[in-house]
């Protein structure tokens, strides 16, 4: 009997990960960090599984704040009598004071399929503790259970109930700001038309990393005519593969149709929206070695053209997902930018 022989694990390497011309952007820290992790070797999802153990598919960012000081948990009522959970970050009297604050409501990223209140309650400590405004996360509803575009209708429930909330929240209604990450980015752009076109005043929009939900609608990234969709496709972090798979749940081939009957164009795609005059200040981020990252830009240009008081900040050598990292400086940068663009626009 021959003694069986154990091969040595062999680490992956850069090259194998990254194409050259991806890898040249990358940020070096960041190289490491998908080196390092499962992000190395992106295995199929199934919609199945993630619904039965939601926890093995949860990111290390995500963080169970209840029970902390000042964080609450409740829920509203959206357009269809559905029940819509938030949770509700206050800030520290003893720091700030004892109110009315400012507010700012967060929709969380997942590709409208996945994520929820833990997903992003980090940003939502930050903003809270840095800037002293409320915090609202606000767990939308999520494809393939919901379809896709109920998310605006909770977005704005969401709207409507903080500020008719205002004295139960320690709120001033005049002061609510919009925000989020990814498909909460999204979201915050439909919200931040309708508030305008409803005479709600917000003090601002603050999308980070954007996406136009009509890629979720692609057959292939080719479609796209964005060039940082075509230069990122095959990158560790956002693939097309992934995204490929959030459109799969988001917009299934047989529900195309009704969803565009179901909806406003330009709620699947902002950028096709009418009028671009008149809305609330923002102040887009986005990613450098993110394949969303030239719609996003695209959009603050036509902010801009409307005549809207616009910040654009690129984030070099970030990818999609950088501001989930906390050992990141680039995270750190971004956190710090939160902040001052939150106590300016609640000043």
């Amino acid at each position: 009997m021959s003694e069986a022989t154990t091969q040595p694990k062999t680490e992956p390497k850069a090259e194998d990960i990254f194409e050259p011309h991806v890898l040249a952007q990358y940020d070096p820290e960041v190289v490491k960090y998908v080196l390092k992790t499962s992000l190395v070797a992106q295995a199929p999802w199934r919609i199945d599984e993630i619904r039965a153990d939601p926890a093995r598919f949860t990111g290390p960012w995500a963080k169970d704040v209840t029970g902390y000081e000042r964080v609450v948990d409740s829920s509203f009522t959206s357009k269809d009598n559905a029940r819509i959970p938030v949770k509700i970050y206050h800030p520290d009297p003893a720091v700030f004071g004892d109110g009315p604050y400012g507010v700012h409501l967060n929709f969380h990223g997942g590709g409208f399929v996945l994520g929820d209140l833990n997903t992003e309650s980090h940003l939502c400590l930050s903003m809270r503790d840095g800037a002293g405004v409320v915090v609202i996360d606000v767990n939308y509803r999520h494809c393939p259970e919901t379809i896709w575009g109920k998310c605006m209708e909770d977005a704005w429930a969401a709207l409507t109930w903080t500020r008719d909330s205002a004295a139960t929240l320690n709120i001033k209604p005049d002061s609510v700001s919009i925000g989020g990450v990814s498909a909460g980015a999204h979201i915050s752009l439909v919200l931040q038309h309708l508030a305008r076109d409803a005479g709600v005043p917000l003090r601002l929009c603050l999308p980070t990393v954007p996406p136009s939900a009509e890629g979720l609608l692609y057959k292939d990234y080719t479609e796209s005519p964005f060039p940082s969709f075509h230069e990122f496709a095959h990158g560790p972090i956002l693939a097309w593969s992934r995204i490929k798979f959030f459109g799969q749940h988001a917009f299934p081939g047989n529900q195309h149709e009704r969803i565009r009957a179901a909806w406003p164009e330009w709620w699947i795609s902002p950028l096709k929206a009418d009028h671009w005059h008149g809305l609330c200040d923002t102040f887009l981020r986005t990613a450098e070695v993110d394949p969303l990252r030239d719609e996003g830009e695209a959009y603050a240009r036509k902010l801009v053209e409307g005549g809207n008081l616009v910040t654009v900040k690129r984030y070099i050598g970030a990818p999609h997902i950088f501001m989930y990292m906390e050992w990141f400086e680039r995270k750190k940068e971004f956190d710090r930018d939160t902040i001052a663009a939150l106590k300016i626009a609640h000043a």
